[in-house]
């Protein structure tokens, strides 16, 4: 979180993003981070792991040597025990590691980003107004992935999943001075929207670029971004319809960036001890979803992760 009022050098850092080639500079780390030659592979890899005491010991391989790849690091797996998911069938869990940015109601179709600055609805979801009306009045929760946090992205609840669009745009940094800066930054970034039917109504995952984050996939049409070519929308329905469920794996950015989590309107109670600048680990209890919830008692479970 940025502290206080933005300072003279904060406003320069971001003034200086209008004027950088963001597209070109993510082409250029894409292909940094896949070199295998060992020398520069091991060099930033290493220099990760101690800049940002990233805990190797609840990677699959534990080894930062044994990556073939600055981005097989960086996108490596987890052992199967390091992420318990939110067991109860009336739990939302975190879609993954990070920090909270904001989280609250959508009120007046925008979505609440930093102090001063919020962004619209339907522009966030790339004009789509049908599903923008959909989530008015719901719940927003937004998570900064830092370098040090793993960045795979789960599945928050059961869902089948009805659209996936590719809205292109630029690609600041989502970092906390810049979101602090930048009017309506989470609509005019690039970004990957995951639009799902889920129990307790429509959900949306949004992948969110950032600079060098010019890298995003999905489990059921992998690399969507950069492609050389814009990626068409897509619907899933009948035989083509992908049902995933709670805690599964649905996508990975190949760096840092952010996710922003949307619900409809009355469909779920975020945690009310979350509060933004909280660090988060994918799976953790987060919130209820409404419908389920009253079949069971109100109080918070000790079963739940978080």
């Amino acid at each position: 979180m940025l502290e206080g009022s933005p300072r003279w050098y904060h406003r320069l850092y971001v003034g200086m993003q209008y004027l950088l080639p963001h597209h070109l500079l993510s082409a250029l780390m894409f292909r940094v981070t896949r070199v295998r030659w060992r020398p520069l592979k091991d060099l930033l890899i290493g220099t990760v792991v101690r800049q940002y005491r990233v805990d190797m010991t609840e990677a699959r391989e534990c080894n930062p040597r044994a990556y073939a790849s600055f981005n097989a690091f960086f996108t490596r797996p987890l052992r199967q025990d390091a992420r318990p998911i939110a067991v109860r069938e009336d739990a939302v869990a975190c879609p993954a590691d990070g920090t909270l940015s904001q989280l609250g109601t959508i009120e007046g179709g925008r979505v609440f980003q930093a102090k001063g600055h919020d962004c619209s609805l339907p522009e966030l979801l790339g004009g789509r107004k049908d599903w923008a009306q959909g989530f008015e009045g719901g719940a927003f929760a937004t998570i900064y992935l830092s370098p040090r946090d793993y960045h795979r992205v789960h599945m928050p609840v059961a869902a089948t999943l009805r659209e996936m669009i590719h809205v292109p745009g630029r690609l600041f940094s989502v970092n906390p001075t810049t979101t602090a800066l930048v009017p309506g930054l989470f609509g005019r970034n690039e970004r990957v929207l995951c639009l799902f039917e889920a129990t307790p109504g429509p959900m949306a995952l949004i992948l969110v670029g950032a600079i060098f984050v010019g890298s995003m996939e999905t489990v059921w049409a992998g690399r969507v971004t950069p492609t050389g070519i814009l990626m068409p929308n897509r619907t899933y329905a009948g035989k083509e319809a992908i049902c995933l469920d709670k805690g599964v794996e649905m996508g990975r950015f190949n760096m840092g960036s952010t996710v922003i989590l949307l619900f409809g309107p009355d469909s779920v109670a975020w945690d009310p001890g979350l509060e933004p600048g909280a660090h988060l680990r994918m799976g953790q209890y987060i919130g209820r979803i409404h419908e389920l919830s009253g079949r069971r008692p109100s109080d918070r479970p000790s079963s739940l992760n978080g």
